[in-house]
């Protein structure tokens, strides 16, 4: 089975920034638009056995990996909460 190990931790890194961006709106439509904006800014890492999942887990935990998927995370919850698709501004929330 072939997967891209790099999407667990930006799902990770929405899990844990999202509570930091009151103004994003967090509904499945803009959770998606967060996760594609970040997966779309950060290198893919495509496994396909445990030992290629190890040694990329291993990789992804050193800090600059790490830092550079946070960063791409809280840009994109930024600019989404600007635009969201929801349409959630116009039901009067704050930019």
């Amino acid at each position: 089975m072939i997967r891209n190990v790099v999407e667990e931790h930006v799902h990770a890194a929405y899990e844990s920034l999202r509570a930091r961006f009151p103004e994003f709106c967090g509904c499945d439509v803009c959770r998606d638009d967060a996760l594609v904006y970040t997966l779309n800014r950060v290198p893919a890492r495509y496994v396909s056995s445990r030992q290629g999942s190890v040694l990329t887990e291993v990789s992804l935990e050193k800090d600059q990996s790490r830092a550079a998927i946070e960063v791409a995370m809280m840009d994109g919850l930024r600019k989404i909460s600007q635009a969201p698709r929801c349409g959630s501004r116009s039901s009067g929330r704050a930019p």
